[in-house]
C-alpha cells in the first residue's frame, strides 16, 4: 500500500491531506498513520494534488559509510556504525527546492532507501526488526561537507533546513532486501546500486538503534547511499529512484 500526503492547490484551507495512492488516484483517509483510520469518501486525481513529504517525522537517524562499491570486499559489519541525527527542519517533500548554505556552493546528495518505524522497540533482535518496520520511502540525505568537523563529527553539515526530501510515498509492502537505489543529476546517471553492498544490513541497524533510544512510531532510518554519490550546485535536478516505492526530484537553489 502506498500512503502520501498533499494539499490541493488554491484550497483556501491550505490543509495537509492524507491518502492512499492507487494508480493516478489518492483516496483520502482521516486518523493515525500509525493507529486507526478512516477513508472519508473523497478521492483526487494525483494530477490535481501537490505531494509533501509522506508523514512528519518523530526523529531522524541517519548512518554513514554504509555501502561498498560493486567488486570491493565488503568489511565485517562495525562494532559501532557511524551514526547522526538530522533535525525535523531538514524534512521536505518531492519538488520542493533544496537550499545551498549561504557562502557553500556545493552540497552532496546521497540517494538513500528510508526506513520508516511503525512500533515502539526497545533492545529489540535483528530477527525482530521487520515487526517493527512501518514502511519505505525514498530520501536524498545532502550534506555540506565544508561543515563537516575535523575531528569526525557530521551534526552542522548534515542539519541545514531542507537538507532531508522524503517521498513520494510511504510503501508498506516492499522488500527491501532486493532494493535498487538509483539516482541522476540533470538527468546524467550517478548511482545504481543493489541493497546487497550495504555493510550493516538494516535489520542490524534498527537493533544497534534500538539498544541506546527507544525507537517510536514515526521515527525514520536513513540507510545509507551506495557509490555514485556526489556534489551539486545551484541549479542542479537531481532525481532519487527506488523501484517499487517511486521518485523523488528536487532542485537545488542558492539563497
Amino acid at each position: 500500500m502506498k500512503l502520501a500526503r498533499f494539499t490541493i492547490p488554491g484550497d483556501a484551507q491550505s490543509e495537509i491531506r492524507s491518502g492512499i495512492v492507487e494508480g493516478d488516484t489518492i483516496r483520502e483517509f482521516s486518523g493515525d498513520l500509525f493507529g486507526s483510520c478512516t477513508l472519508t469518501g473523497q478521492s483526487f486525481e494525483l494530477k490535481d494534488v501537490r505531494l509533501h513529504a509522506p508523514l512528519s517525522p518523530k526523529h531522524i537517524i541517519g548512518i554513514g559509510k554504509n555501502f561498498v562499491d560493486t567488486g570491493v570486499e565488503k568489511p565485517a559489519i562495525p562494532d559501532m556504525p557511524i551514526l547522526f541525527f538530522k533535525p525535523l527542519t531538514t524534512v521536505v517533500g518531492p519538488e520542493d527546492t533544496v537550499l545551498l548554505p549561504r557562502g557553500t556552493d556545493e552540497i552532496k546528495f546521497e540517494s538513500e532507501l528510508a526506513v520508516i518505524i511503525g512500533k515502539e522497540a526497545k533492545n529489540i533482535t535483528p530477527a525482530q526488526a521487520d515487526e517493527v518496520i512501518f514502511g519505505y520511502t525514498v530520501t536524498n540525505d545532502f550534506g555540506a561537507l565544508n561543515y563537516f568537523h575535523p575531528e569526525g563529527h557530521w551534526t552542522i553539515g548534515k542539519s541545514y533546513d531542507t537538507f532531508c526530501p522524503l517521498g513520494p510515498v510511504i510503501e508498506t509492502e516492499f522488500d527491501y532486501r532486493n532494493a535498487r537505489i538509483q539516482a541522476s543529476v540533470n538527468e546524467v546517471a550517478k548511482q545504481d546500486a543493489m541493497m546487497e553492498r550495504i555493510i550493516t544490513p538494516i535489520d542490524v541497524m534498527i537493533s544497534y538503534i534500538s539498544g541506546f533510544m527507544t525507537l517510536q512510531p514515526g521515527d525514520v532510518i536513513l540507510t545509507g547511499t551506495p557509490a555514485g554519490a556526489d556534489m551539486v550546485r545551484d541549479g542542479d535536478v537531481v532525481d532519487c529512484f527506488i523501484e517499487g516505492i517511486g521518485h523523488l526530484r528536487n532542485t537545488v537553489k542558492a539563497q
